[in-house]
């Protein structure tokens, strides 16, 4: 177990000389953490992430949309999977500095839009959640990720040094309503049967790492579950990222769970487990994403399937999670 602590008043991620706030280090389950101080003072640009990630889950398909800036370059994609052909539509853009995206510097506190060759994102905060629009050569949706009153998120602090570090919301279980277009065929984002599931991050990280991450959404005996794991890259920096969401209650796991996968079969069972986590992800497709331009590099394998299993909740009741639909994946990032 990790002692961690919770943060339940506004502050600022960064001190005036851009190094890390100490008194910002613990988690959080609600928009009370200012980020845009990052890449200020001493410690400038080079080493400054953000992001803004957003994966839907559906009956029929899967839509994960990307828009960063890394600093020297920005990385943006729209990546569509039909369930029932198999077939996955990916389109992706790399653009240097000076083509940046706009990104709010604080969650929720602007428009998020890029714009590059024929693809567009566009992702808004409005009344009752967040819209997600855009569009590609062959894809196109709007989506709305519904926000129902007190539903709460997964936020923590992963400090490795007064330098390098980095803030992460995952917001699971956000009901989703729309529509998914590819190839001029429009599908349904069917309400009750569908999720959204947000990775906002937002720090200064080192130049290489490796992170495991999991996220999964649905109902399980008439509640709804959101399960938000992580592994790796939070090791050793007294922070962690996991935990469950139960009916938009947010229930803090402080503990590196164990992650248990084959790097030769990405397909095979992974276990996940802990003392307050026991879960089989059984995957049905893996998403391969390579890029190497030199300076920046990366290798992903996201796996897509379900998760069965238990985890505790704050006071220790274990919850089954079984027949959730989500991802496990595995990075490693040299950028």
């Amino acid at each position: 177990m990790v002692p961690e602590r919770e943060i339940l008043t506004p502050t600022e991620l960064c001190l005036p000389n851009g190094q890390l706030n100490p008194d910002a280090v613990g988690f959080y389950r609600s928009p009370l953490l200012n980020t845009g101080g990052i890449g200020t003072g001493l410690y400038g640009w080079g080493r400054n992430k953000r992001w803004e990630y957003w994966g839907v889950t559906t009956p029929s398909h899967i839509l994960a949309i990307t828009v960063s800036s890394l600093d020297y370059a920005g990385l943006h994609q729209v990546w569509a999977f039909d369930r029932a052909t198999g077939e996955a539509v990916d389109a992706t853009e790399i653009t240097m500095p000076w083509a940046g995206p706009t990104l709010p510097g604080t969650l929720g506190a602007g428009r998020t839009h890029v714009r590059v060759g024929d693809l567009e994102i566009t992702i808004d905060e409005v009344e009752g959640g967040t819209r997600l629009r855009g569009s590609t050569p062959r894809v196109s949706f709007d989506v709305m990720a519904h926000r129902p009153e007190g539903h709460e998120f997964m936020g923590v602090v992963v400090p490795w040094s007064k330098r390098l570090f980095q803030y992460t919301v995952k917001d699971v279980a956000r009901p989703a309503t729309g529509s998914i277009t590819i190839d001029g065929v429009t599908s349904t984002v069917q309400q009750g049967e569908s999720w959204a599931v947000l990775d906002h991050g937002r720090g200064r990280w080192p130049y290489t790492l490796t992170w495991n991450w999991g996220a999964a959404s649905g109902v399980v005996d008439g509640r709804t579950i959101g399960v938000q794991l992580g592994g790796k890259w939070t090791a050793g920096s007294g922070s962690t990222e996991n935990a469950l969401v139960i009916d938009g209650r947010m229930h803090k796991i402080s503990e590196e769970l164990v992650w248990d996968y084959d790097q030769e079969d990405w397909l095979r069972p992974w276990r996940i487990t802990g003392e307050r986590a026991d879960l089989t992800f059984t995957p049905f497709y893996d998403r391969v994403s390579t890029t190497n331009f030199v300076v920046i590099a990366s290798a992903t394998h996201q796996c897509f399937g379900f998760y069965s299993g238990w985890m505790a909740d704050g006071s220790g009741e274990r919850v089954p999670v079984d027949g959730v639909l989500g991802w496990a994946e595995h990075v490693t990032n040299r950028w």
